[in-house]
């Protein structure tokens, strides 16, 4: 991460709340001032995209921030998630595979962009670092970080990850904020962390759809089927749970599909999934609300939402009216 140090070497210690307040506002507002369609594979798409990503940094910084104390109830509450392990470890390996991908890559935007992406995962990692010291949080050993043998598939495998990941963390954490059940203090700690994860999974979408659009022909056919391959093998991770053993023979659980299972951990709030999911669709809509609307978002996730919604929708409305056609021949029946 030596290489990554200099991109900011220096983060305040005490921003007056004005700069707060203005850090945040223009991470969350961008457009870019090149004029006309920003289309994949052109150079002004590449540039507003990396423009972007360097224009929209927030310069918190994880050592100085000042975790609220917590009554008991709500410390519970937070160190039994069953997440803890797997986030940090997941940013650990983010920040590694980020890196080493840039490294492939020829373009100074691009690479750039994808630099500085790294840098924010290892600041993210700094962060769940600092929380699960600051309240006594029992960890698995973490597992020695390793560049991947096969950067471009380990670089999609945390892309496409973070944008299943990122979308259903958004209605969770409005989920909790609205249940009142953790202080406003730590959620207004995360908050900048979560829209980081879409400014990210804003890169990553442009990035990929840059990629397509300059890859030679030839290539397209392999890497699609890659593609196909990453998204089956994160159907298959989020159906397993990941276990580990610490250092006295402990064994922790950890729920690779908290994300859409958790809603019963973060709240007492009783929500269907339905309004859940329209929940994160509304969510992912507002988080990205701020940026240049000619740069892509990440579509898969939402797609797959709106579809199982319009189906669960449509069988809600096809099952009461066979309800209402049975009640009314049973009402007019001879007796």
């Amino acid at each position: 991460m030596s290489r990554l140090a200099d991109l900011y070497s220096h983060l305040p210690d005490a921003p007056s709340d004005k700069t707060l307040a203005k850090a945040d506002f223009e991470a969350r507002h961008w457009s870019s001032a090149i004029p006309g369609p920003l289309k994949p594979g052109t150079e002004e798409h590449k540039r507003a995209v990396a423009d972007m990503f360097r224009e929209t940094f927030n310069p918190y910084k994880p050592s100085v921030i000042e975790w609220p104390k917590l009554d008991p109830e709500t410390l519970h509450r937070i160190t039994s998630l069953p997440i803890w392990d797997i986030a940090v470890q997941t940013e650990g390996k983010a920040r590694l595979r980020m890196a080493a991908y840039a490294d492939m890559i020829d373009d100074p935007d691009m690479k750039d962009a994808l630099r500085r992406n790294a840098w924010e995962e290892n600041r993210h990692k700094e962060v769940l670092s600092k929380l699960v010291e600051a309240y006594n949080i029992p960890m698995a050993p973490e597992p020695p970080y390793i560049e991947p043998k096969d950067t471009e598939w380990a670089y999609l495998v945390t892309g496409f990850s973070e944008c299943v990941d990122s979308f259903f963390a958004f209605g969770l954490f409005a989920l909790a904020e609205r249940a009142g059940l953790f202080p406003m203090e730590l959620i207004e700690t995360f908050e900048p962390v979560m829209q980081e994860e879409c400014r990210h999974i804003l890169l990553f979408a442009n990035w990929l759809a840059w990629h397509r659009a300059t890859m030679p022909w030839w290539k397209r056919p392999v890497f699609e089927a890659r593609v196909l391959g990453v998204w089956a093998f994160l159907a298959y991770e989020r159906m397993d749970l990941a276990r580990s053993i610490d250092s006295e023979g402990n064994e922790h659980t950890q729920d690779n599909n908290f994300t859409v299972t958790g809603a019963k951990d973060m709240t007492d709030i009783d929500i269907k999934v339905p309004e859940l999911m329209q929940l994160c669709l509304d969510e992912n809509d507002r988080r990205f609300s701020g940026y240049d609307h000619r740069l892509l978002r990440p579509t898969t996730t939402p797609t797959l939402v709106k579809t199982g919604l319009a189906a669960y929708r449509l069988w809600g409305k096809a099952s009461d009216a066979v309800r209402s056609r049975l009640g009314h021949k049973a009402q007019h029946a001879p007796a």
